[in-house]
């Protein structure tokens, strides 16, 4: 009897941009619509800009992800590092067959300044707390929160078949989203979002087991939270994590201001990228400490009030400091 060797599955590589900038203290992302890769019905999607790999292109994965960023946005990218590469099973295939084609993607964080960005008609910048708005606490828990999250979470919890994956579900909501005593880490957005997909509280989650043909229960109270084609909302997660943690260590959050820029404007890019609000002078002690900025002799008159002194980023603190970035202080109103 002879057997038929099944062929492996094709492999494919694309690159996608996570672009981020801060604009009217909103953190805002890059997005294209267009037709969801993961649903086979055919729907629409906010997607994050996304392009193949030419293996006989360019000569670095950098240079092809700005070649076709310009070309789909004609936005010239600045700060680039390679985020995560992304590969499960069946990711973006929508009807292939099972086995059929691996699509991976390398994606990449990229910070951008979103006026004058010249972005192309179809490209939108969107709020990044639309997609994730659980992460928003800068005016404290939203409301929907202890209203709509965690009883959803509770009945996961309560739903485990056993009670030893009952604690466990407990542990990870805990320590996520921080209940029962547990402290909220910002850092742990892709965490919080996996935990939400695992438990089928975002429509994602919804959408991709339909898709495998697996039944899921119609439930009644929709977890607020704009979803995203593919897999893009977990890049969009990964992206948000990699920037709260680098903040810490890392002067990042330059890249979003303008050579000059007051330090309230520096406060609230701080913010609006941690989710949290910030004591305004424990944040300005730790920043002219760190000697990160340096005054400039001129002031911003447009304020409104009194005339604010205009600061510059101290490029020589990358020399002085291993690890120079901005930190977090006390959260208050300060």
């Amino acid at each position: 009897m002879t057997v038929r060797r099944r062929d492996p599955p094709r492999i494919e590589v694309g690159l996608n941009a996570v672009i981020v900038a801060v604009t009217d203290h909103r953190p805002r992302v890059l997005t294209l619509p267009g037709p969801d890769p993961a649903d086979p019905g055919g729907g629409t999607a906010d997607l994050l800009p996304y392009g193949p790999l030419d293996p006989g292109g360019d000569r670095t994965l950098d240079l092809t992800l700005r070649g076709w960023v310009r070309a789909q946005t004609r936005l010239d990218l600045g700060y680039v590092e390679q985020l995560y590469t992304f590969g499960d099973r069946g990711r973006l295939e929508g009807g292939a067959p099972d086995g059929e084609v691996r699509t991976l993607s390398v994606a990449y964080l990229a910070l951008a300044r979103e006026s004058g960005s010249g972005s192309a008609a179809r490209a939108r910048w969107k709020e990044i707390y639309a997609y994730l708005p659980w992460e928003d606490g800068r005016e404290g828990r939203p409301d929907f929160f202890d209203r709509v999250l965690v009883p959803r979470l509770e009945r996961w919890i309560d739903a485990a078949p056993n009670r030893r994956e009952r604690e466990e579900r407990r542990d990870r909501a805990a320590v996520g989203f921080g209940l029962y005593g547990s402290d909220w880490d910002g850092d742990r957005v892709l965490e919080r979002y996996e935990l939400l997909y695992g438990a089928g509280l975002v429509q994602e989650a919804d959408r991709d087991r339909r898709r495998a043909g697996v039944s899921c229960e119609a439930d009644p109270a929709p977890l607020p939270g704009r979803p995203m084609g593919a897999d893009h909302r977990r890049m969009l997660a990964t992206a948000l994590g990699r920037i709260r943690g680098k903040i810490r260590y890392r002067p990042v959050v330059f890249e979003l201001l303008p050579p000059r820029f007051t330090l309230l404007q520096l406060q609230r890019v701080v913010e609006a990228l941690s989710g949290v609000e910030l004591h305004k002078q424990n944040f300005r002690r730790l920043v002219e400490r760190g000697g990160l900025v340096e005054g400039t002799g001129e002031v911003e008159s447009r304020t409104g009030g009194r005339p604010a002194e205009l600061f510059r980023f101290r490029r020589e603190v990358l020399r002085e400091r291993r690890a120079p970035g901005v930190g977090l202080p006390g959260i208050g109103s300060g």
